[in-house]
Parts: structure tokens; C-alpha cells; sequence
């Protein structure tokens, strides 16, 4: 039984129980004296609960542990010559193990037999099946790869059944006690509540394990450059020790890095917080319900085009205009170049446009009306409204939200490789190429590379500098918005 029907007879006894629940609590007598708790929707609730969720764990925690048992059985059914020899690649022998049992599981009973035999040409019979093998194998594969095919089937043949069982189960219990004072609504209740607390749970472990994943590499990268090299280095040179090179492996300076995120991601924001504060003002204050029907959709599809779209457009049509009109102006010698600061900053200032008009248009229109109303009563001007109401009341709301967008345009990949280029330049000229720690951190991590040199582990710092920043800045966002937020309520 797969995994798919399995499901499914699950979910019809949990929407079966659902209904014959409710309809029997509707059904209850009244008593005297006696007051319903719950409400018949409630009752339905938590015989469905009682008939899907412990089945489906059960069936999640039996997938999750029954292929590391059957690897175990599998191993353990090798000879024990095979097991002991310390040249056995362990996951390469059960890979060619399994690869025959799947081969095994498209022969007809002739083919099989003659399998068992050894008269058989395991690698072209497989391949007249659509099963590729880059060897025969050996003969102790074969009957290792029937044991892993007789206990996959047990084990899915098992796990249906028994899981099935315990949503028949838990319906019948559903159904057994409903009563007019069974405290159905607390149960339910309570069940949403770990719900949500197991959410909110992992939510939090998965940040946990994504900074310690980062933290130990960087530790360890740290244990072969010192801090002050990394953190205060100006040229970035991280290649690999040559011979007669005394072991050098190269410099892993920061500074052109941080340099060129922070140029870059400021260019963007002096592009996109005009045209998108002034496009949110807009569509708050002046534009009529229909225009803003048909700008703000427009505007947020923006916000939906991938990011590689948008490195395309910089380096096919933007990066080499800036060069044919900078070229024209100073005579014939380009003083912006296809891949330069200010092409990616320009780009990537108009994706975030969307983020900075759709943000800023909430934050104003949340501000109190009275105050806008209030302040034409006073006869003031629409322009003068906005300027000395409506935007002081927003303006805590809205420097959050560009601290919020320029987060964003902090980690922002695509755009920078194919607009900024891969060069770690030290530079104030924006015409110039320069790169990002983005950037970097895809060049360290690109290749067939062990995780135990400092090129590679270098990633690892480069990435939790990155996030200490964006976090900084979120941080300081939520402080901004909370602390002034209540003077204009």
C-alpha cells in the first residue's frame, strides 16, 4: 500500500468520524439540569483529530526509522569478511545492494532463477529492465538486495495496516464518549495550542541549527586565520597554497567585500525609497480607487519576477547603456563599465521598489484618519497634509520598512553576479565593478571542495557576518517601529 493511499484512507475515516460525530451530537437529548459544553463542531473536531493525528505521526515516525533499520539488517546480512575489510565503501555496497533489488523486482520468475544461479549477466539483464548498473556486482549482493526487498515490503505492508488501525482506533474513540458535558472544545482547543507551540517550536530550532551549522565552521575557520586578518584585511586572495609557497593560503580580507555589499545596496536604496515612497504616497493620498486598482497590482508584479530576470536585464540592456551613454559624454572612453557598481545598484533598486511602495502605502494608510481629516478641517493643503501629518505620524513605520528593504537588498545573489561582477575591488568610483559577500560565499562553496581548508570554510564567516548584519538591521526596525508606534495611536 503506498504511501499516497495510505494517506487517504486515513483522512476519509478522520472526515467519516468528523460527520458521524457532529451528527450524533446534534442528536443528544437535553437533560434537566444538565447544560451541552461543546458544540456539535466541536465534537466533529476532535473525532477527526483523534483519527488522523496519532495515526499520521505514527506513520511519519515509521517511514523516518524503518529505512535506517533495514540498512542495518541489510549490512548486517553481508559476510562477515565483507563487513570487517577496511577497504568497504559502506554506502557504495548497500547503494549497489539496493540498485539490485530494484533490478530483482522487474524479472519474471525464469530471470530470477537464473540470477540465484550466478547464470546470469546482472549488468545487461538489468539494463534490457531500465535498471543502469555500472558493474555485475558480487554474488553476496544478491541475496542481501532479497532481504532488502522482503523487508520493504514488510514494511510498508506493516506500517499501512497498523497506521490504518490507529485511525480506526482513534474514531472509535471519537465516537464512543460524546456526551453533553464531554469537554470536547478544551480538547480541541488544547491540541491547537501544542499545534502552535510545536510550530512556533521549530521555527525557532531551524534558526538555532542554521547559526550553529555556520558557528562551528566558522570556528574552525578561525583556528587557521586570525580575526584581525579577516576582519581587517583589504585585499581578498583566498587561493589555495602552491608548492613552494611555504604553505600560504592566500588573504581573506573582509573589507572589499563588506565594501562593495554596502555600495551597492545603498546605491539600490537611493534609487528605490524615492520612486517607491513617492509611488506609496501616491497611491495613498492622491490616486483615485480605480488608479490604484490597476498601479498597485502593477507595481507589486514587480516584486514577483525572478531575481536571475532581473540580473539578465542588467547585463544585457542596462549595463551596456550606462557604458554606450558614459562613453559618449567623455568622448569615446566608458566611465561606467557594463559591470559596474552602479548598473547592479540601479537594477536592484528597481526590484525593490515594490517592497518599498507596498510597505510605506500599509504603513500610511494606517495612520489615523482624524489627523489627515483633521488637518484640511484646519484648511490646510493635501501637500501640506502630507508633509506635516501624514508622514511624520508614518515615519517610524516607514524607517523600518527601508531598513527592512535594505536587508533585503544586503542578500541579494543574482543581480550582483551578473550586474557587479566576481571582482573583490576596493573602490569609490561607482562606475567600477565591485562584488558582494554573497557573491563570495556561491565562488567558495562552487566545486568539488572539501569542508577542511580555509577557502572553503571561509564561506562559513562570510555568511554569519552577513546574517549578524541583517539581523542587526531587522532588529533595529522592530525597535524603531515599536518604541515610536504608540504616540500616534
Amino acid at each position: 500500500m503506498s504511501v499516497s493511499w495510505v494517506l487517504a484512507v486515513i483522512l476519509a475515516i478522520g472526515v467519516a468520524a468528523y460527520l458521524v460525530a457532529r451528527l450524533r451530537a446534534t442528536r443528544l437529548e437535553p437533560q434537566a439540569g444538565v447544560k451541552q459544553h461543546s458544540l456539535p463542531g466541536y465534537h466533529g473536531s476532535y473525532a477527526l483529530i483523534l483519527a488522523i493525528f496519532p495515526a499520521v505521526i505514527f506513520f511519519a515516525i515509521w517511514k523516518v526509522a524503518s529505512p535506517l533499520y533495514i540498512d542495518g539488517a541489510v549490512w548486517r546480512s553481508l559476510p562477515e569478511q565483507v563487513r570487517t575489510a577496511s577497504d568497504v565503501n559502506r554506502s557504495l555496497t548497500t547503494s549497489t545492494v539496493y540498485t539490485i533489488g530494484t533490478g530483482l523486482r522487474r524479472l519474471n520468475t525464469g530471470e530470477l532463477e537464473q540470477v540465484r544461479s550466478g547464470q546470469a549477466d546482472l549488468k545487461a539483464l538489468f539494463a534490457t529492465k531500465g535498471v543502469a548498473m555500472a558493474s555485475n556486482g558480487e554474488a553476496y549482493m544478491v541475496p542481501a538486495a532479497e532481504t532488502y526487498n522482503s523487508m520493504t515490503d514488510a514494511s510498508v505492508r506493516y506500517s499501512g495496516i497498523i497506521a490504518v488501525l490507529l485511525s480506526l482506533a482513534g474514531a472509535w474513540l471519537g465516537l464512543s464518549g460524546i456526551t453533553l458535558r464531554r469537554r470536547a472544545r478544551n480538547n480541541v482547543e488544547r491540541v491547537m495550542l501544542w499545534g502552535l507551540i510545536g510550530a512556533s517550536t521549530v521555527a525557532i530550532l531551524t534558526t538555532v541549527g542554521i547559526v550553529l551549522s555556520m558557528l562551528f565552521q566558522t570556528l574552525a575557520f578561525f583556528q587557521s586565520v586570525p580575526l584581525s586578518n579577516f576582519f581587517f584585511g583589504t585585499v581578498w586572495d583566498p587561493r589555495f597554497a602552491a608548492a613552494g609557497s611555504g604553505g600560504a593560503t592566500g588573504q581573506f580580507g573582509l573589507i572589499p567585500l563588506l565594501a562593495g555589499t554596502l555600495y551597492i545596496a545603498l546605491v539600490a536604496m537611493l534609487f528605490a525609497v524615492p520612486v517607491g515612497l513617492f509611488a506609496a504616497i501616491y497611491m495613498s493620498e492622491y490616486a483615485s480607487r480605480k488608479v490604484r486598482s490597476v498601479v498597485k497590482p502593477v507595481l507589486e508584479v514587480l516584486a514577483g519576477i525572478p531575481t536571475i530576470v532581473y540580473g539578465i536585464f542588467a547585463l544585457v540592456t542596462v549595463g551596456p547603456l550606462l557604458r554606450d551613454i558614459s562613453a559618449a559624454l567623455a568622448g569615446g572612453q566608458p566611465l561606467i563599465m557594463a559591470q559596474s557598481v552602479l548598473t547592479a545598484g540601479l537594477v536592484m533598486g528597481i526590484m525593490l521598489i515594490p517592497f518599498v511602495s507596498s510597505l510605506s502605502d500599509d504603513i500610511i494608510s494606517a495612520v489615523p484618519r482624524a489627523l489627515h481629516d483633521g488637518s484640511l478641517g484646519l484648511g490646510a493643503t493635501r501637500s501640506e497634509t502630507v508633509r506635516n501629518v501624514i508622514l511624520p505620524a508614518a515615519l517610524p513605520g516607514i524607517v523600518g520598512a527601508l531598513l527592512l528593504t535594505a536587508s533585503r537588498a544586503i542578500g541579494e545573489t543574482m543581480i550582483v553576479v551578473l550586474a557587479a561582477g566576481v571582482a573583490a575591488n576596493l573602490t569609490i568610483n561607482p562606475g567600477e565593478a565591485m562584488t558582494t559577500i554573497t557573491v563570495k560565499i556561491v565562488n567558495q562553496l562552487t566545486g568539488d571542495l572539501e569542508f577542511t581548508s580555509p577557502q572553503t570554510l571561509v564561506a562559513f564567516a562570510l555568511g554569519i557576518t552577513l546574517f549578524v548584519i541583517t539581523l542587526g538591521m531587522n532588529v533595529l526596525a522592530l525597535y524603531i517601529v515599536r518604541k515610536y508606534r504608540e504616540q500616534y495611536e
